[in-house]
């Protein structure tokens, strides 16, 4: 499941990039990596859990918070410009086994 969880975050992530990375710069919820990541330590102690490259060498990160179970999907564009593209709370590792083949059930 954990798999399946952050293969479903990078799909819904990589169409967002679809969409948004024209105006990525221009949003106020973009900045530069070190700060951004900084920030998502300091104010929720997010560390990252999960990354994954997608189109045009953007690169999905999932950062979550054990102890507060925060999370926050940013995607870096190859300029170095990371933006904010979702955030919740309950994040939950699990790990769950494939279904056997052929029994997508």
């Amino acid at each position: 499941m954990k798999r399946n969880v952050l293969t479903g975050a990078l799909a819904l992530t990589m169409g967002l990039i679809a969409v948004s990375s024209a105006n990525a710069s221009s949003t106020r919820n973009c900045g530069p990596r070190d700060i951004v990541v900084q920030r998502l330590a300091d104010g929720y102690g997010e560390t990252r859990q999960g990354i994954g490259l997608g189109a045009n060498n953007a690169v999905m990160e999932i950062f979550a918070s054990d102890e507060t179970g925060t999370w926050t999907i940013t995607v870096t564009l190859p300029s170095g410009m990371t933006c904010l593209m979702a955030s919740g709370q309950a994040f939950e590792e699990i790990a769950e086994a494939l279904p056997a083949a052929g029994n997508d059930t």
